[in-house]
């Protein structure tokens, strides 16, 4: 195949394995968009993100524009004249002339079997949906959010994976398929799809609800919510006005007609709106992730509580 001269947008680790993999085929990498560093660690001082670190080992050009719709941002990207823009987890708005400048387009990574989990959080979404497959898109972009033509799909299990474990193994997933479809692209041999209607869903950024646990809910329905928050933000409980962080939980039985939120044993089993769940590790304000013996060796929470 015939080097391509591309342009690599993304921001997160997410899209590493993907850059590196298409500079390891032979392509050639233009530059790198991400977006503006931010504010990290306790001293909040700003940080670049790993795609812009992985740029200058690379020594490879790479900008951080708060937005493509400025002319003269919009000048710069038609400058480099790319053959291809491979976009995975950018996070911006690509305008029109961005979207119709290299030969082959603009090509997504996205982390779902689209049309379900268009948007900014499909792998916790998938995870907190309980859904028991996910996989990776390839996608021709066009103006819409996550609605251009299918290029190729390769579904997985998700199993008991976390979204840490589960974002790992969709990358790697990405990563070999970005190589596949560009090589099928520039040799004509690839048929785009459009999207269904039917079966689309929208993956909204995480709030800070969606990290509450509610008790009230099913135990099997927050043992999904913890695994897709997990490692991080993490799902959470108040006990003592101390925020409980669960990384890992065990969908247990419990009595009928036990009131949700009460904790049924010394080992924190907790009762649901149906059957119970069990943290396994847990993190505490300022604290290490520890194992749930651990942390309530410090800070017991007996049997009869009830939680919030």
């Amino acid at each position: 195949m015939t080097p391509l001269k591309f342009v690599f947008m993304g921001t997160p680790i997410f899209a590493l394995p993907a850059f590196d993999s298409m500079i390891t085929a032979g392509h050639e990498p233009l530059c790198v968009y991400s977006q503006p560093p931010r504010p990290a660690g306790r001293g909040r001082t700003s940080r670049n993100g790993p795609m812009i670190e992985a740029a200058k080992a690379r020594n490879v050009q790479s900008r951080t524009p708060k937005t493509l719709k400025d002319i003269h941002e919009t000048q710069s990207f038609l400058s480099l004249a790319p053959d291809v823009a491979v976009v995975a987890a950018y996070g911006l708005i690509l305008p029109k002339a961005v979207l119709e400048a290299p030969r082959l387009g603009c090509i997504n990574i996205h982390a779902s079997l689209l049309p379900r989990w268009r948007g900014a959080a499909p792998i916790q979404r998938s995870i907190m949906a309980c859904d028991r497959g996910t996989g990776i898109t390839i996608m021709h972009m066009d103006k819409g959010l996550d609605t251009g033509p299918i290029l190729a799909q390769h579904e997985i299990c998700i199993g008991s994976d976390d979204a840490g474990r589960l974002h790992d193994r969709l990358a790697k997933v990405g990563a070999e398929m970005i190589v596949e479809t560009l090589e099928k692209m520039e040799a004509g041999n690839i048929l785009e799809m459009p999207q269904p209607e039917s079966g689309a869903t929208y993956a909204s950024r995480l709030s800070a609800e969606d990290e509450r646990l509610d008790w009230h809910r099913p135990s099997i329905e927050l043992e999904c919510q913890v695994r897709g928050l997990s490692p991080r933000p993490g799902a959470h409980f108040t006990f003592a006005g101390e925020r409980w962080k669960v990384l890992s939980a065990t969908v247990k039985s419990a009595p009928s007609r036990t009131k949700p939120g009460y904790v049924l044993d010394d080992q924190l089993t907790v009762a649901c709106a149906t059957g119970a769940i069990q943290p396994s590790k847990v993190q505490r304000p300022g604290r290490r992730p520890m194992s749930t013996s651990e942390a309530l060796r410090g800070t017991p929470i007996p049997p009869g509580t009830q939680l919030g």
